[in-house]
């Protein structure tokens, strides 16, 4: 690997915001998943939750809308939604879902300079109760028109563009916020920990 590739994908991982996830439950089409992978990529989103209780588990997904994001993600499988709960809650302070209902915020109430996880539900049928019930409250994306709901790939890229925004503003792209471990892991899992020219101290 050259020392150009690798002093890239340092910079990626030193811009990796690991208080920031994406959850997707039941969401059918496997090109809505990768297209939503495409946008985690690009505003530094490192974990991605798919809880399929509803559908079986997806062994493919839309290679062509990811753009091969896939192999530069951690992709979490959950099909039970309190192990997925569990596990989120490991690592966010508020889980919230995308739900049209007579307590939901504006997206841009969030506060995402804090810890925060994202779930955006079915194509049809939206968030589940059992989900919403788990979660810390619903929020919704402000709209004009008559349809008031947006294809999930574009609700998930208005939504964590909104947080790309605040955390840009608060300095959180200037600062590394993954562990050294998980750094070390993801240097191996993409394949230039052990070969590249640059020492582990190359981020702080």
């Amino acid at each position: 690997m050259t020392t150009e590739r690798t002093e890239k994908l340092l910079k990626v991982l030193s811009q990796r915001q690991a208080n920031l996830a994406v959850v997707m439950e039941n969401v059918q089409d496997p090109h809505n998943i990768s297209a939503v992978m495409r946008t985690c990529d690009a505003v530094g989103i490192q974990d991605i939750y798919i809880l399929n209780t509803k559908i079986p588990r997806h062994k493919k997904f839309g290679t062509k809308s990811s753009s091969s994001a896939l192999k530069w993600l951690t992709i979490h499988q959950f099909d039970d939604v309190e192990k997925c709960f569990e596990e989120l809650r490991k690592h966010h302070q508020k889980i919230l879902t995308t739900h049209l209902s007579t307590d939901a915020i504006s997206l841009y109430e969030i506060d995402f300079t804090k810890s925060v996880a994202l779930v955006f539900g079915n194509e049809h049928s939206g968030v589940s109760d059992e989900v919403r019930a788990l979660a810390d409250g619903n929020f919704i994306i402000p709209q004009m028109g008559i349809i008031q709901s947006l294809n999930i790939s574009v609700a998930c890229a208005v939504s964590i563009y909104e947080a790309y925004r605040q955390k840009k503003i608060a300095g959180h792209y200037q600062q590394t916020s993954l562990s050294k471990e998980r750094i070390n892991d993801l240097r191996s899992e993409w394949g230039f920990y052990e070969n590249d020219s640059l020492t582990n101290n190359s981020i702080e």
